[in-house]
């Protein structure tokens, strides 16, 4: 009996793995929905109804990804929200 043997040729395939960060919005006692729905709105450019559902999702759940995408680019709009009052982080 003969045995034969399978080779597979593994190739290298380059791809471009660009890992997504988030700006994780908190919940407080302190903002307003309608100063956070602002704020929202301004710094990560968010439409109306999309800042309202956020804002609520927050209030519900505690926290809610409000921005999504690399690290540089979410660190200006996590220092507005935070210069807002807001409680949020790049996790």
């Amino acid at each position: 009996m003969s045995t034969k043997e399978k080779i597979q040729e593994q190739g290298s395939v380059d791809t471009l793995e660009q890992k997504n960060n988030e700006i994780v919005l908190y919940n407080d006692e302190v903002n307003t929905f309608d100063h956070v729905i602002n704020t929202l709105i301004y710094a990560c450019q968010h439409t109306a109804e999309q800042a309202e559902q956020c804002s609520i999702i927050v209030h519900y759940k505690g926290k809610c990804t409000v921005k999504t995408g690399a690290y540089k680019e979410l660190e200006p709009r996590c220092s507005m929200l935070l210069e807002a009052g807001l409680s949020a982080e790049i996790v």
